[in-house]
């Protein structure tokens, strides 16, 4: 006898758990979304988070390495 898998209907999200808003690009690190964008993606159409999702590849959100820490405030 065959028991059926529960599976619910996530809605597709780029979030990869890096949450932080970089200050001058105002875009999240993590998955390079707006606060607006990442605010109202519950509430948007399958077609309007595929848009966002297809463009996401072109944003920079933010330095991709680390800006030096300790170590390169000792180097000034």
């Amino acid at each position: 006898m065959s028991v059926p898998v529960w599976t619910r209907d996530e809605i597709e999200s780029p979030c990869v758990q890096i949450c932080v808003v970089h200050p001058e690009t105002r875009l999240c690190t993590g998955c390079a979304r707006s606060i607006d964008e990442i605010t109202q993606w519950s509430r948007m159409t399958p077609e309007a988070r595929s848009a966002i999702i297809a463009e996401l590849p072109l944003r920079d959100a933010g330095p991709k390495t680390r800006r030096g820490g300790r170590a390169a405030r000792l180097k000034r």
